[in-house]
């Protein structure tokens, strides 16, 4: 079911509800499965319907949908049985035993037993556990609070609970519209038409001389005669004509337009026929503001709402006991991220001087470390910090002679301009400046020093006022505006114009574009206050509002793209900041604390999808975007403007702000440990000097001032992932693993490679096994970090878990895990139909909640649940077979397959459909990983070929072959296996030959590391969980321990360290996991079904030392290093 044809459903319950049709209402509600009517349903449990309750319940989940369905129906079955009991009708509570209870006996066999043994007692009170079961009426309070809590927790019921606010009557309003419409269609409309039927489409009939009414003010359709009244309709005015239709999302927005609507707006009523626009243009499904991290839905996989298959993977959290009494639930957090005004940046950490008026600022969206600048006279720098080194670019127009006669005499008499806006493109490679003068100028940069010139682009008619980055049509373009009150889009590799937009009445002074369910547009604003929106169709303005206050307005949305906020200042001084209702066109609502009178206009900025800030009367302001009240403020220790332009880094951990003379950096915890993790990397002698600029902080920040440098970094790790350098420069790379030695000291020791060749030298643990030990396939810890999966070569899948208790909170080598299996000892078996799985590719992926795992043996694909074991379904019988799964990161139902004919198949789980095919490989698919921030597939091949997919429209972006060291021969059907680091831009690949780095999506190789050949081939490689360690497993049994950044071997773990001797067995690693949370553990699966997880010793803390790396030049890029397990370019 489309967006739009919910929407319709949502309008029919509101209609049926005011006309007090409530069994159709709660009817529908079921059967659409849309709403969830709480308010029924408690009215329902209070008054012990428990045929409708379990009725109703079943338009939204099943009994075995997950564990809060099925504590759901536990908890209402077990009442009407207690109730049963209560009564002395033995018979009938035998009846719902055996009809109703014994179905969760697969679950808990002795939770039914006991439950059964009940019908012995003379009264169940008697029972410890039921001692303290009251009247019935209370039973029904108690377990109805405990119901409300589970449908809450429940994915299925997510978006289900609140009903859209809607208008009074507003079905009514749109049939009123569709006629007002359809009266300014006729060819003899008359001034007081008589509408008698909806059936057919109105028509005026003959003429009668009289003009048409005015469509604004004139009401088609009246009260309806109806038994029982029908109310007369408000006083709702139609839409105004447009030529094409609209998101939702922007359609709200008209609902009040201007009495005079602007001439680009009205195409006549021909526009209307554009048909099928609609189709694709609907409505965003946006989470409650109260649950920022919530997944949903798009409107392509909408009547998943419907729960259609009964295989699909809803996003369940933790394990839900099944208890007999209803027990009293901890408050449960099923969304918003806990923050406090502590995770804010308040705290002076340096001082950057560049000379001039700051106007403009952006952090690098990858490397946090790299801050854009724009001052008043031109120059754009570029700032790696802490230090206060820098890129600079001095105003100059490239090509004079290209330029207008009117830039020319401006030239001529004052070459001089100021920028008005900075901004990097999203992947970091582009830097785009607007001036004040026409230009706009846009940059490359790949690191270093150097920012080279790219497009120079005569834009705008006077001052280019504000430019953005977009995507329109799967192109990088480039969204400007200016005082020539026209916003163009350019072609951000060739400067070509895509479009331009003509509209506003006065100079634009701000664009916001984005999109929503594959819909782009662009927000305008003008300084009359104005607000228009724009589809990339030269059609003209969908949007004509006004912004608060007439005001000067900047828009921007939350990072998760579901809020959006203005902030803006008009000419009396008044500033306001606001959220926006978008589907209404109306304001949400309006923060308090902004100074009545402002000097300038007030710049803000949001992070985290939590906190807002503006820089006025001096300080910078914040709020919570939940709390209309200011948060708090911090004036950044004085010298700071009326007005601060202000900026956050992407992970909302720095904060910068233009001071009288300067930018002050400010940061939270987070982004201190970061600043002095990158300082004490980059710290030597030579850079003494420069170190000593970045401002002492007050003791207690970083800890004393006498303390070296590098020592004083927390045990936790900053939310940062390293970056693998451009152009071999290392300086500025951030390093977040925690300093537990002070390195200066270290590059002062003599470095030694770490040889760990004794059991005593290592915490090794062999997971105990009771069933047939066969190879190890496949390996991975659950995201909690406290179960080990692992697939055998015969098709079984094994899992250990720790307990966890006070001194447990994680998997362990100190600590013997179980070999968990479920009461009713069933295993989870892969389906291997007529193939040989020793001769098979075996393959799973596990859902991030680690309820279900996909998983696969060379015959169909199973889907287990993890809880139970159970097969829920199977799919995609070979030929071809799957040899790779890889779960989409923003939605568990679409997975890419990867085949052994080389395609990659995109399927839908829930609708059992293939999507795609990708088809640019040789050989079988031996490795795929997702970048949900370059949106890209990554996929590799036995082929050694590595392609990139893009996953708005699954093209092929790239592709690369492995460079194959010399003298080094591949095996024709060598595994290549892909892992993306936390940084999401960078690649690690895994093949028999070697370990090389890529940066995606380009697959530019930045490092390749050869292992020496007596260690045998490579059989596998994985990141650490915080990406700072590679860890290689080999033929010849051993480990190595790489160090991510430089691919240079800190660490080697001989077989004799974790293997019993036994000269007649050779064993060795085919398979490593890393532990989700715990950088310095990992597991292998061995060839001869064994499991070992390994820890470095309590005293050591880590695996090895880094090794030092030669004049601070980064690592060896010499061919000849190979031999020595060094890294190569």
């Amino acid at each position: 079911m489309s967006s739009l044809s919910r929407e319709l459903v949502f309008l029919i319950l509101q209609f049926l509800d005011e006309e007090k049709f409530k069994d159709s209402v709660h009817k529908l509600e079921q059967e659409s499965g849309f709403f969830f009517n709480m308010r029924y349903f408690e009215d329902m449990v209070t008054n012990g319907e428990w045929e409708e309750v379990e009725k109703y319940l079943s338009g939204f989940t099943k009994v075995d949908d997950n564990r809060y369905s099925m504590k759901i129906f536990f908890e209402i079955r077990k009442q009407k049985y207690l109730e049963a009991l209560d009564k002395r009708d033995r018979a009938k509570a035998v009846d719902i035993l055996v009809k109703d209870l014994k179905v969760f006996a697969s679950f808990n066999e002795e939770l039914f037993k006991e439950i059964t043994q009940l019908l012995t007692l003379e009264n169940f009170r008697d029972n410890e556990q039921l001692s303290k079961y009251g009247d019935t009426k209370s039973a029904r309070s108690i377990m109805l609070a405990e119901l409300k809590k589970l449908i809450e927790a429940n994915p299925l019921f997510r978006d289900k609970l609140q009903f859209p606010t809607l208008k009074n009557s507003r079905l009514r309003t749109l049939i009123n519209q569709s006629l007002n419409w359809q009266h300014q269609l006729c060819k003899n409309p008359r001034s007081n038409p008589d509408i008698k039927t909806l059936f057919v489409d109105h028509s005026c009939g003959q003429p009668n001389g009289t003009s048409a009414p005015s469509p604004v003010t004139n009401h088609l359709m009246g009260a309806v005669p109806k038994t029982g009244g029908f109310p007369p309709l408000g006083a709702h005015g139609p839409f105004q004509p447009t030529p094409a239709a609209l998101p939702t999302s922007l359609a709200g927005w008209m609902a009040n337009p201007s009495p005079v609507p602007h001439p680009s707006a009205s195409a006549g009523p021909l526009g209307l026929a554009a048909a099928n626009t609609a189709a694709i243009l609907k409505r965003p499904r946006t989470p409650p503001t109260g649950n920022p991290t919530m997944d949903y839905q798009t409107a392509d996989s909408e009547f998943v709402l419907k729960r259609s298959r009964p295989f699909g993977i809803p996003d369940e959290a933790n394990n839900l006991p099944v208890n007999m009494l209803p027990v009293a639930y901890p408050n449960q957090s099923h969304g918003q991220s806990s923050y406090s005004s502590d995770d804010l940046p308040r705290s002076v950490v340096m001082t950057l001087s560049p000379g001039s008026a700051v106007k403009s600022m952006d952090f690098h969206p990858v490397q946090q470390i790299l801050f854009l600048v724009g001052t008043n006279t031109g120059d754009v720098m570029i700032y790696k910090l802490p230090s206060q080194e820098k890129a600079i670019k001095n105003f100059k127009v490239w090509d004079i002679g290209a330029c207008s006669g009117a830039l020319q005499a401006s030239l001529a008499s004052d070459y001089t301009a100021s920028i008005n806006r900075v901004m990097w493109s999203p992947d970091g490679t582009l830097v785009g400046v607007a001036y004040s003068k026409h230009i706009v100028h846009i940059y490359s940069y790949h690191g270093g020093d150097e920012l080279r010139n790219h497009l120079e682009i005569e834009a705008h008619v006077g001052s280019v006022n504000d430019l953005a980055f977009s995507y329109p049509n799967k192109q990088l373009c480039l969204v400007t505006c200016g005082d020539d009150r026209v916003i163009k889009v350019w072609d951000a590799a060739t400067g070509i114009k895509q479009y331009t937009f003509e509209g506003h009445e006065a100079p634009v002074y701000s664009v916001c574009p984005h999109h929503k369910e594959n819909i782009q547009f662009i927000f305008s604003t003008a300084t009359d206050g104005k607000i228009k929106a724009w589809l990339y169709d030269n059609v003209g303005s969908r949007v004509d509002y006004d912004a608060p206050g007439h005001s000067s307005t900047t828009m921007a949305y939350s990072a998760d793209g579901a809020r959006l906020f203005s902030c803006g200042t008009n000419k009396e001084g008044d500033s306001s900041l606001v959220e926006w209702n978008e589907s209404e066109g109306a304001v949400k609502r309006t923060y308090h604390g902004l100074a009545k009178r402002t000097v300038g206009v007030v710049q803000f900025d949001t992070t985290k999808n939590r906190f807002l800030a503006a820089g006025d009367e001096f300080t910078v302001k914040f709020w919570d975007m939940d709390n209309v009240n200011l948060l708090t403020s911090t004036d950044a220790d004085g010298g700071l403007p009326a007005s601060p332009t202000i900026r956050f880094n992407k992970e909302g951990i720095l904060l910068a702000a233009s001071t009288n003379d300067g930018i002050k950096i400010l940061a939270n915890t987070d982004g201190i440990r970061l600043l002095r993790t990158v300082e004490s990397r980059t710290f030597d002698a030579s850079r003494a000097a420069s170190a000593a600029a970045v401002k002492a902080l007050p003791v207690g920040t970083f800890g004393p001032s006498s303390t070296p440098i590098g020592t004083s970094i927390g045990d936790r790790a900053a939310p940062v992932s390293a970056m693998v350098g451009l152009n071999n420069d290392n300086r500025s790379l951030v390093d977040i693993k925690p300093r537990i030695a002070d390195e200066s000291v270290e590059k002062a020791r003599i470095w030694k490679l770490t040889e760990i060749s004794e059991l005593s030298q290592c915490r090794s643990l062999r997971l105990p096994d009771t069933l047939t030990a066969m190879r190890v396939s496949r390996l991975i810890y659950t995201n909690s970090g406290l179960s080990v999966l692992a697939l055998s070569s015969n098709a079984v899948h094994k899992l250990w878990k720790w307990q966890r208790n006070e001194r447990i909170q994680k998997a362990t080598a100190s600590s013997l895990p179980q070999l968990w299996q479920p009461s009713s000892g069933i295993l989870m078996t892969n389906d291997i139909s007529d193939t040989n799985p020793e001769d098979a590719v075996p393959c799973f992926a596990l859902s991030k909640n680690d309820s279900y795992v996909m998983s696969a043996s060379g015959g169909k694909i199973s889907l287990f649940n993890m809880m139970t074991f159970k097969t829920m379904t199977t799919f995609m019988p070979p030929p071809p077979a799957a040899t790779y799964l890889a779960f989409h990161p923003q939605d568990n139902n679409i997975i890419a397959i990867g085949m052994d004919d080389s395609s990659i198949q995109i399927y839908n789980v829930r609708v059992d459909e293939v999507k795609t095919k990708l088809k640019g490989h040789q050989k079988r698919i031996t490795g795929l990983a997702f970048s949900h921030t370059l949106n890209v597939l990554v996929s590799s091949g036995a082929d050694s070929q590595l392609c990139v997919w893009n996953t708005d429209g699954w093209e092929k972006q790239s592709s690369k072959f492995l460079q194959m060291p010399s003298g080094r021969a591949a095996a024709p059907l060598a595994d290549t296996r892909v892992q993306f680091h936390s940084d999401q831009m960078h690649l690690l690949a895994v093949h028999e030959t070697q370990i090389a780095i890529y940066e995606a999506p380009k697959l530019e190789c930045l490092k390749q590391w050869v292992p020496r050949e007596v260690s045998g081939p490579i059989t596998h490689a994985v990141y650490s969980c915080d990406s700072q360690l590679i860890y290689v497993s080999f033929e010849d049994g051993s480990v190595g321990v790489l160090t991510a950044l430089t691919l240079r071997l800190r660490c080697r773990i001989l077989p004799t360290a974790y293997l019993p001797p036994n000269p007649s067995l050779r064993v060795y690693p085919l398979v490593v996991a890393a532990h989700p949370s715990e950088p310095n553990q990992f597991a292998l699966g061995l060839t001869d079904g064994g499991v070992h997880v390994l820890e470095p010793l309590e005293s050591e803390g880590k695996w090895g030392t880094n090794p030092p790396i030669e004049n601070g030049a980064g690592p060896s890029t010499t061919s000849g290093a190979a031999a020595s397990d060094q890294p190569q370019r």
